[in-house]
C-alpha cells in the first residue's frame, strides 16, 4: 500500500508540472484533492488497516496530501501572475515581434499628395498664421465689413480686428504684398468656422492656390485643375465647371467630378446626381489687385480652394468626417 501511495504522488506531480492554464489545474484538484479524488479515497482506505499499520500509513498519506496541496498553490500563483503558462514562456526559437508602428493620418497623406501634384506644376508651398487680421482674412479679399458674403463664413472672432482664419486665402494677399508677378503658390493649413455636424467640423483643412502673371486665362485655370483631378482621382475622372460666386474671383466656378462611389449612376453620396463638388475657383477679381498694388490691366490670374477632408473622403471612400478626429487606431491603421 505504501508503494501505491508513493506511485500516486509521483504520477500527480508529473501531471501538475505539465499544466499550463487554470482550468486544467482545477481539473487536477478535483481529480486528486477533491472530496471524491484519488488521494481522498486512498486516505479512507487507511482507516481499514490494522492498528499497527494505521499510524505509519496515516502519517505518510498526510505528508503526500500536504506536498500535493502545497504544489497546487505554487502552480496556481504562478499561473495567476503570468509567470507560468503559454503566455509566460519565452520560446527563443520564435522570430521577434515587430513593435507597433505609427501611421500617417489620412489628412496628412492627402495634403502631401496635393502639394506634390501642384509642386510638379511649378507652384510653391507657403504657410501662414492660424490667427489672422480681419484685413487679410476679409478686407483685402474684397469682403468689406458690411458685405453679405461674410455671412457665408461663421467666424470665430478673437477681437474686432483679429479672427481665426476661415480660409487660407489670406496667404494669397500676404505673398502678393511681398513680391511682384509672376506668382504661383499653394497654401495648405488649418481653418476654423463655427459649424459642426456629420459633414462639418469647427476645425478643418484647406489648400488654396493662386497664379498671377501676364496673359493668364480661364483656360489656364481649367487645364490646371483638370491636371490635378486626373492625378488625384485617376485619368478617366470626368469633371465639370459650374458658375458660382466668390467675392475675390470673377468669374467664379465650382468644380465637380463624376461620383467616385457610383461612377455617375447616382447614390446617396452624390444625392443621386452623379456629381460631387470638390473645390471652388475663379479668375482673381481686379479689385483684389488694388490692395497689393498690382496693375489689373497688365496682370491676370486665377485662384482656387479645396477642403482636404472632402478630398480624403472621396479618395478613400470615407462616409463620416468625424472619423478623422476620433483617433481610432483601427481606422488609422488602414492608411
Amino acid at each position: 500500500m505504501k508503494e501505491q501511495l508513493l506511485e500516486l504522488k509521483a504520477r500527480a506531480l508529473k501531471e501538475i508540472d505539465a499544466i499550463t492554464d487554470l482550468p486544467a489545474l482545477e481539473q487536477f484538484r478535483i481529480k486528486y484533492l477533491g472530496k471524491k479524488g484519488r488521494l481522498t479515497s486512498f486516505m479512507k482506505r487507511v482507516g481499514g488497516l490494522s492498528p499497527e499499520e494505521r499510524p505509519e500509513m496515516g502519517k505518510l498519506a498526510n505528508l503526500v496530501k500536504t506536498d500535493l496541496s502545497q504544489r497546487f498553490q505554487e502552480v496556481k500563483e504562478a499561473l495567476g501572475s503570468g509567470k507560468r503558462g503559454s503566455a509566460g514562456f519565452i520560446d527563443v526559437t520564435l522570430p521577434g515581434r515587430e513593435p507597433l508602428r505609427g501611421h500617417l493620418h489620412p489628412i496628412t497623406l492627402v495634403i502631401g499628395e496635393v502639394c506634390r501634384i501642384f509642386s510638379r506644376m511649378g507652384f510653391r508651398v507657403v504657410k501662414g498664421p492660424n490667427v489672422e487680421w480681419d484685413y487679410y482674412n476679409f478686407e483685402a479679399l474684397n469682403i468689406p465689413r458690411d458685405h453679405p458674403a461674410r455671412d457665408m463664413q461663421d467666424t470665430f472672432y478673437i477681437s474686432d480686428n483679429v479672427v481665426l482664419r476661415t480660409h487660407t486665402s489670406p496667404m494669397q494677399v500676404r505673398v502678393m504684398e511681398s513680391r511682384k508677378p509672376p506668382v504661383s503658390i499653394i497654401a495648405p493649413g488649418k481653418v476654423y468656422r463655427r459649424d459642426s455636424d456629420v459633414s462639418h467640423t469647427p476645425m478643418f483643412h484647406q489648400v488654396e492656390g493662386l497664379l498671377v502673371d501676364k496673359g493668364v486665362t480661364f483656360g489656364d485655370l481649367k487645364g490646371t485643375l483638370a491636371g490635378f483631378v486626373h492625378q488625384m482621382f485617376g485619368r478617366d475622372t470626368r469633371l465639370r465647371f459650374r458658375p458660382s460666386f466668390f467675392p475675390f474671383t470673377e468669374p467664379s466656378a465650382e468644380v465637380d467630378i463624376r461620383c467616385v462611389m457610383c461612377g455617375g449612376d447616382g447614390c446617396r453620396t452624390c444625392s443621386h446626381t452623379g456629381w460631387l463638388e470638390i473645390l471652388g475657383s475663379g479668375m482673381v477679381d481686379p479689385e483684389v489687385y488694388r490692395f497689393v498694388d498690382y496693375d489689373p490691366d497688365v496682370y491676370s490670374g486665377f485662384a482656387f480652394g479645396m477642403g482636404i477632408e472632402r478630398i480624403a473622403m472621396l479618395k478613400y471612400g470615407i462616409d463620416d468626417i468625424q472619423l478623422f478626429f476620433k483617433n481610432d487606431v483601427r481606422f488609422l491603421k488602414q492608411f
